[in-house]
């Protein structure tokens, strides 16, 4: 018996939409759920133990053999990043976020107004934090370098303004302000970032960061202060400078920390726990 044509293109309309209730047509755009890049699914998220190298002078070695490498995001390539993920590291952009530095390629972006006191460091000047507007675009091209270049995650350095003599009235809020800000311009970029030193700030700050980033923790006798990344299972990759090993080796094993020596200009040389 034929069908009348009117009932047929019924039913191949009933098909059609049939079909497409079970999935998402091929062409059609992702929703918000779709799992973009930069979803906290797809982030590296390293676990507490994980042993590391941090180098920021000298020409890098890429032997060392540990699973992360720390290295200054301006000063090497994307084919140096690449070249540590052949040989199955993860890296580390170094990125100082908190303090102006005049060796910068980006340098004069900076208005001056933004410059405060000195950092203790040559050619370093402390960031007026408050200017969110005028630093959030500046970091914001920072850190897509690194994404650019192939990172996996973040450092960004001098995060703790709030405590030190920058020049400015910087206040806790202020800092809390300026470092999440820090955070979510690297997860909206689909890179892990870690909270550097700003140890007073931890347990408000530890479900914004990946990680934590700490130096001599044990000679200030603070580290026990970085616990809460080891239990919400976030690695603390953490440096000595002026202790032997044998006087923060076992403390820092038992609280599950990622510790080395290191000597102050973070070149090659290291001694791990």
């Amino acid at each position: 018996m034929k069908t009348p044509l009117p009932l047929v293109l019924l039913l191949v309309s009933l098909l059609l939409v049939g079909g497409c209730a079970g999935g998402t047509p091929p062409d059609a755009a992702p929703g918000p759920d779709d799992g973009p890049q930069g979803s906290a699914g797809e982030r590296w998220r390293p676990e507490p133990g994980l042993d590391w190298q941090w180098q920021l002078s000298g020409a890098l070695d890429p032997t060392v053999d540990v699973p992360v490498y720390d290295i200054d995001g301006f000063d090497h390539p994307g084919s140096a990043v690449a070249d540590l993920h052949r040989r199955g590291r993860k890296v580390i952009c170094y990125l100082s976020t908190g303090a102006w530095e005049d060796f910068r390629p980006d340098a004069a972006k900076f208005p001056k107004s933004l410059l405060g006191k000195g950092n203790g460091w040559e050619g370093e000047r402390w960031l007026d934090i408050r200017r969110t507007e005028v630093l959030g675009p500046l970091m914001a091209e920072r850190i897509d370098m690194c994404k650019k270049k192939g990172f996996d995650a973040v450092e960004p350095d001098n995060m703790d303004g709030y405590r030190n003599p920058t020049g400015f009235p910087l206040t806790a809020a202020d800092q809390l302000r300026y470092n999440r800000l820090v955070a979510r311009l690297a997860h909206e970029r689909g890179l892990s970032v870690g909270l550097k030193n700003d140890l007073p700030q931890i347990p408000e700050l530890v479900g914004d960061f990946d990680f934590a980033v700490n130096e001599q923790c044990a000679q200030y006798e603070e580290c026990a202060e970085l616990t809460p990344f080891i239990e919400a299972g976030k690695a603390v990759f953490h440096v000595e400078y002026e202790l032997p090993t044998r006087e923060f080796c076992p403390e820092a094993r038992r609280l599950k920390l990622s510790a080395m020596l290191k000597e102050y200009d973070l070149g090659v040389w290291r001694r791990a726990c």
